[in-house]
């Protein structure tokens, strides 16, 4: 696999992808490029987050051979350290530029919130105090990739943010949640070693995998909230998604550690692509 496209971590690209679906399909009309420019803002934004981390965890050494994940690009000596941050100003100069042109037609404080989600993207495992060391990466993951993605994709088309937006932007962003939690419970003992403390190293293994377990199942019942919101049924066909959250559990409720939890990770991100495109096709149909 190209290195670049591996340090973008796909699997977890599903996170970007969805909130901008559901949250166009939540809005009354539709603007093709104005949708596009959404998904590229998203993905660029995920992407650069993914090369910072790999970036920071690299040089502050935090990532290490004992690491039980897939490699990183900085730490395995794939990437320089100064290409790597030339590769994150790229990515986050084309979310710049998309974002710019939404701007110009909707409202200038955009600008605001995506200066807020990049500072949110490096600031993640970047600067003197990262968040994630904080034990706060899920929350910010919550309100930047699941609330402001899922209802900003709205806004872009109507130019208001409308009630089945919001409702969407909960079962979506905790889905997405659940992506991060996936990844830090396989790496507790490597950021336990290296003096990161995320969410997963101060709840411990057994705290890990109940919160795990309550991301992937409360999102479907958070649907009646936008069935409500859209006055129509189409959106419990998510409810076909639910034999997607058994591997997933099933790895996690059992005990599965390191490398065995790298599948459920996958497993995870292939959850919320799936949730994603059948919420999207349930608020187009109402």
């Amino acid at each position: 696999m190209n290195v670049w496209v591996e340090a973008a971590r796909p699997r977890t690209l599903p996170a970007a992808v969805a909130p901008v679906l559901v949250g166009t399909a939540a809005a009354q009309g539709f603007s093709a490029w104005r949708a596009a420019a959404a998904l590229v803002v998203s993905v660029a934004v995920q992407v650069g987050v993914n090369y910072a981390n790999d970036y920071f965890d690299g040089v502050r050494g935090i990532d290490t051979v004992a690491r039980t994940g897939p490699r990183r690009a900085v730490a395995a000596g794939l990437v320089p350290a100064a290409r790597m941050r030339t590769a994150i100003l790229i990515a986050l100069s084309v979310a710049a530029v998309a974002g710019l042109a939404l701007a110009t037609v909707t409202t200038w404080w955009l600008l605001a919130v995506g200066a807020a989600c990049f500072a949110a993207a490096l600031a993640y495992s970047g600067g003197p105090r990262p968040y994630a060391s904080a034990g706060l990466g899920e929350v910010f993951v919550f309100v930047f990739f699941g609330l402001i993605a899922t209802a900003g994709s709205a806004y872009v088309q109507d130019e208001r943010v409308p009630g089945a937006a919001v409702a969407a932007a909960l079962p979506v962003g905790l889905l997405i949640v659940a992506i991060l939690v996936a990844n830090n419970l396989r790496d507790i003992p490597s950021d336990t070693a290296a003096g990161k403390r995320t969410l997963a190293v101060r709840l411990g293994e057994r705290g890990t995998r109940r919160l795990f377990a309550f991301l992937l199942v409360i999102p479907f019942p958070l649907v009646t909230f936008v069935v409500a919101q859209a006055q129509a049924p189409w959106p419990l066909l998510v409810l076909l998604a639910v034999p997607l959250t058994v591997p997933p559990l099933r790895a996690v409720l059992g005990g599965a550690g390191g490398r065995a939890l790298i599948p459920a990770l996958a497993g995870t991100g292939r959850l919320v692509g799936v949730f994603g495109v059948l919420l999207t096709l349930g608020l187009a149909l109402s």
